[in-house]
């Protein structure tokens, strides 16, 4: 069991939920990172952050798979969808964005 941590240093952290020992630290965002969340299946990350982005990152390899760009704010949630095949983003610019987890691409923005 994997436990994902978002920090003011701009990391997103992966933690063994048993022994409590950091696995890893995913760098990339440039601001704090206020919300993390697991795909249903848990292969996939994402990460909301102050520097108005979401990241969706392979939670095994720690690796980035893409940037979703369109918040004017930080994003203070994110969420998958039960399906996950949408994942939903709350940003500080009073909207919500849905987004196409596969590709990355917006799908529409709730205001």
């Amino acid at each position: 069991k994997t436990l994902a941590s978002g920090s003011d240093d701009r990391t997103v952290k992966l933690w063994d939920a048993v022994s409590g020992s950091q696995k890893s630290s995913l760098e990339g965002h440039t601001g704090a990172v206020y919300s993390v969340a697991f795909d249903p299946d848990g292969k996939t990350l994402a990460s909301g952050s102050g520097d108005n982005t979401v990241k969706l990152w392979d939670a095994a390899s720690g690796s980035p798979k893409s940037s979703l760009e369109g918040h004017t704010g930080a994003v203070y949630s994110v969420a998958f969808d039960p399906d996950g095949k949408t994942l939903a983003s709350g940003s500080y610019d009073k909207t919500v964005k849905l987004w196409d987890a596969a590709s990355g691409a917006q799908k529409s923005s709730l205001e």
